[in-house]
């Protein structure tokens, strides 16, 4: 009897720890932010993130990995109008860039102004935005996509440079 007791004992231990691993396993998957990975290191604009806008939180943070080297930037809305107030690009040297932007994207597929990083393409590690939803008819969440334009202007350059050192 004493022996059957004990065995309860364990496996309800097990099982309680079992539950609260899948309960915090949940709760930091759902908090988490999915990297931005760009494959791509073609001359032009490739997506490196999406996420959905919030009505409750209103910034958003996404990594952006492997081919992150970017001149521009632009955010594109769909389902839902926001004001993108401001955004922090945090670069892999460490320089942090905080741009103001202050522009309101009303229509689905609308997209911000062209922001430039200082007319130089740097390796990005990860953008902090900042927004406001704006009030809309069917109270629908704003799908927000990240784009970067990569203009390879280093790459020309080390070009025109291995060409002259052949002259």
């Amino acid at each position: 009897m004493v022996f059957s007791s004990c065995v309860e004992t364990t496996d309800m231990k097990k099982l309680f720890i079992l539950i609260t691993l899948a309960v915090c396993t949940l709760h930091f998957t759902g908090l988490a932010q999915k990297p931005a990975i760009v494959a791509s290191d073609k001359t032009g604009w490739h997506k490196i993130g999406e996420t959905t806008a919030s009505f409750d939180k209103e910034s958003d943070e996404v990594d952006v990995l492997l081919a992150d080297r970017f001149a521009t930037l632009k955010f594109i809305v769909t389902d839902a109008p926001i004001e993108l107030v401001d955004l922090d690009v945090i670069f892999e040297d460490g320089v942090k860039q905080n741009i103001t932007i202050g522009s309101k994207i009303k229509k689905a597929g609308e997209s911000s102004p062209e922001i430039d990083l200082k007319g130089v393409e740097k390796a990005i590690d990860r953008i902090v935005f900042r927004y406001r939803t704006l009030p809309n008819q069917k109270e629908k969440k704003a799908h927000v996509e990240i784009w970067g334009r990569k203009t390879n202007s280093d790459k020309a350059e080390k070009k025109h440079d291995s060409k002259k050192d052949k002259h």
